[in-house]
């Protein structure tokens, strides 16, 4: 019981304490910063600040700060610092034009330094880019090309700008392009509980401004549900480990002090020939069982707690707000509600205990009743197959005492359950450790220099030292179709980009070539076949507010281009909301599409090794480098895997000791008939043969029922795994079972139900013929 106590208390901890706690920081900040329930973004040549200033009276918002004039720039560090020296490069960010942190919505945090109180001078949020208070940030494309000094890091709990400056400098950043620059403003709604309440706010100012002026909107659920993700992931199925440990928990207590009062029968007698009243004999056996209930929520408690922690501080710091531990009122709910289920589960069987009556109870003995007529039929069938007696009567066993092998059935299902459910959980994670990372199918990576840089990396340029130039294509392209064991390669190239209704810069991903093989895997749609088209996550449509079929439009430096959302896909990397598309988009936007990285997949029987060392050599006078293509593995996942294994032993386990239990109790009850068989002849190995064949039966009919509630169960959790992340995951990552795992999960409930059985069964099998006569 301390064991199946613990689990359950465990994953329960965890999976409660997970959810309210990880939201704990965020509410708190977004609480005491008046948080944004929407930021939105407008066109500034559709729209007046005047216009925006009245959306203040649109149905449901309570309050909004704004317009603020928001300008898209591109920056170089003119001062060294701790990370970058001078004349650096640095990705595009979007600066807003603030007065000052406070105001009835959105009060930024200064997190080092102060706010921008003149021209020259910036406020960066922290984490966008690698400066500190004391820098200089150039921006030569800017009117007169000014030099701004960061003065300041602060920090939007919903991350409403990438950096701040005066208003005034805002408008005369603006003045550069007046098609470029727009506006924010920033809302706090009545009612802003679910997507459909943000929803309803967002259309309702929508309709006050002129069409396709709010060109994009970010809501604080979106946020939340970003900072939060990992946790969120782990919620799902901690909650269905918990329930299934809570119902094991309440089917082996019901073992235990069932098995408790039918071996102590005799004892119960004597104890209320003493004086013993019903409701002491009741107080008892509950106590029995609340005793090793209450060390195993205990430990239980430790250990949730501590596997909680390090999920819990990773949310804790992206709002710089560490959390370590659960909440207290968790903490005393959960192993309460454990305590009364394991009490509940206790008292029927306590119950029949305190109602026995004194001259039954000190009779039991030889004179109990016969077995029923239903298990003396079967015994005979049994008996007229051709298999050994030993099994023979092995098999009849279970419906001797039907209640109780239905209850041994049920601890054994849970357990197959549980195998599963476990499997299937692991075989899904997998599947998404395999593709969360774009470009991952090849086996080698080829970089061709000028910027060039490892998946989801920023290539900056660091101006002292001239830029490489990238190899040519053409030439990169030419190598490896003329390399022996090349197979398929396809290019890709890079950029950040504005995207309409996407807050803040886009990375876009170009592809050129055939490269199907190695896209990431589609949930909805299809993947690209052609100029003008593209691909996302479901992450990037909710945040746009489109779907699969709508249009995009991208914007770099004036210039524009548009791409039709053919696709969705499922990756994680850069949050997973990267663009996906061919190379011409970046070709109409003006920008370098050249690709900086070629994925090559080798043709099978190859020698990695190599192949590599030859195209490397080929490469030398090209001016690019090859190298495998190792990938990386998810922590997050690793932990979800370690944590599937713990808690999927503890189960097994417990279903185990469930049916040594019974076993236990059902061997103890005929040990003066196995004194006789042995007397007549039955050797320990038959004894053996026929105590597991009494569960062996029982395990198999139990696994076959368990796979399809594993599966089921598999199917319902996983998508919520999903959700909670803010992602569709493709069908590979549900059909994970096929034909020969489902034939040895079906066989997981004999496994269990066997290696519960083998201790009694020795135990029978060493029991001598005479000590088990005498027994009465």
């Amino acid at each position: 019981m301390v064991l199946t106590t613990l689990m359950a208390v465990t994953a329960s901890v965890l999976a409660v304490g997970l959810l309210v706690a990880a939201r704990a920081p965020f509410d708190r900040a977004f609480a005491a910063q008046q948080g944004a329930h929407l930021a939105g973004q407008f066109d500034g040549t559709k729209v007046t600040a005047e216009r925006l200033a009245r959306t203040a009276d649109a149905a449901g918002v309570a309050a909004v700060a704004g317009p603020f004039r928001t300008v898209p720039v591109r920056a170089r560090t003119a001062s060294d610092t701790a990370v970058l020296p001078a004349g650096v490069d640095l990705p595009p960010f979007t600066v807003v034009g603030r007065a000052g942190p406070g105001g009835p919505v959105d009060r930024v945090r200064m997190v080092e330094g102060r706010w921008a109180t003149r021209p020259g001078e910036i406020v960066l949020a922290d984490g966008v880019l690698p400066a500190r208070p004391g820098g200089q940030l150039a921006l030569p494309t800017a009117p007169g090309a000014p030099s701004l000094t960061v003065v300041g890091i602060a920090r939007s709990v919903t991350d409403t700008a990438q950096a701040w400056v005066t208003p005034d400098q805002a408008e005369t950043l603006a003045a550069e392009d007046g098609t470029a620059a727009g506006y924010e403003m920033l809302y706090r709604f009545r009612h802003a509980e679910t997507d459909a309440d943000v929803a309803a706010g967002r259309a309702a100012i929508t309709a006050a401004v002129p069409p396709d002026a709010l060109s994009g909107s970010r809501s604080h659920l979106t946020v939340e549900q970003e900072r939060t993700a990992n946790a969120r992931a782990f919620v799902p199925f901690l909650a269905a480990f918990g329930v299934l440990g809570l119902l094991l928990s309440v089917l082996v207590v019901g073992i235990v002090v069932s098995g408790a009062v039918g071996a102590a029968t005799r004892r119960i007698g004597i104890l209320k020939s003493l004086g013993f009243t019903p409701a002491q004999v009741v107080r008892a056996y509950v106590g029995q069982a609340l005793l090793p209930a209450v060390v195993g929520c205990l430990l239980g408690l430790a250990l949730g707690n501590a596997l909680a922690v390090p999920v819990l501080g990773e949310v804790g710091e992206a709002f710089d707000a560490p959390v370590t531990t659960i909440p207290l009122w968790i903490d005393v709910v959960v192993p309460a509600g454990a305590l009364f289920l394991v009490a509940g589960a206790a008292l029927l069987p306590a119950l029949r205990a305190g109602r026995l009556s004194t001259v039954a109870a000190l009779g039991v003995g030889r004179a109990e009743g016969r077995k029923p007529a239903s298990a003396r039929s079967v015994r005979r069938l049994t008996g007229r197959l051709p298999l050994p007696r030993a099994v023979g009567l092995g098999l009849a066993d279970p419906f001797a005492r039907p209640a109780r092998s239905g209850t041994m059935a049920a601890a054994v299902a849970f357990g197959a359950v549980c195998v599963t459910f476990a499997v299937g959980l692991a075989l899904s994670l997998g599947v998404v450790q395999a593709g969360r990372m774009l470009n991952s199918a090849g086996s080698v990576v080829v970089q061709t220099g000028g910027g060039s840089g490892p998946p989801g990396a920023q290539v900056v340029h660091a101006g002292r030292e001239a830029e490489t130039p990238k190899a040519d294509p053409e030439r990169v392209a030419a190598v490896l179709r003329a390399q022996e064991g090349t197979g398929r390669f396809y290019g890709t190239a890079r950029a950040e980009v504005s995207v309409r209704g996407i807050t803040g810069a886009t990375t876009v991903v170009a592809y050129q070539g055939d490269s199907a093989w190695g896209a990431p895997r589609t949930v909805a749609g299809r993947w690209l076949d052609g100029p003008g088209e593209a691909v996302v996550t479901k992450r990037f449509l909710d945040a746009a507010g489109i779907g699969v079929g709508d249009t995009l439009r991208l914007t770099e430096r004036g210039r524009h281009a548009s791409v039709r959302i053919v696709g969705e896909a499922f990756f994680t990397e850069g949050q997973g909301m990267a663009l996906l598309t061919s190379t011409s988009t970046l070709a109409d936007l003006g920008l370098d599409a050249r690709p900086g990285r070629y994925d090559v997949r080798t043709e099978a029987g190859t020698d990695l090794a190599r192949y590599l060392g030859s195209l490397q050599g080929d490469l030398e006078g090209v001016g690019a480098v090859a190298q495998a293509n190792t990938g990386d593995s998810s922590s997050v996942i690793l932990a979800m895997d370690a944590l599937i294994g713990m808690l999927t032993l503890m189960l097994v386990v417990v279903a185990g000791l469930g049916v040594l239990n019974t076993v236990v109790l059902d061997t103890r009850e005929r040990v003066r008939d196995l004194g006789i068989l042995k007397a007549l002849g039955m050797t320990p190995r038959q004894t053996v043969a026929m105590v597991v064949t009494s569960v062996a039966g029982t395990g198999l009919l139990a696994g076959l029922a368990a796979v399809p509630a594993g599966v089921a169960l598999h199917h319902w959790v996983v998508p919520l795994m999903g959700d909670g992340v803010g992602l569709n995951l493709p069908t590979a990552a549900l059909s994970v079972y096929d034909p020969q795992r489902l034939t040895l999960l079906a066989l997981g409930g004999l496994v269990i139900a066997v290696a519960g059985g083998l201790l009694p069964a020795s135990w029978a099998a060493r029991t001598d013929t005479a000590t088990a006569l005498r027994s009465d």
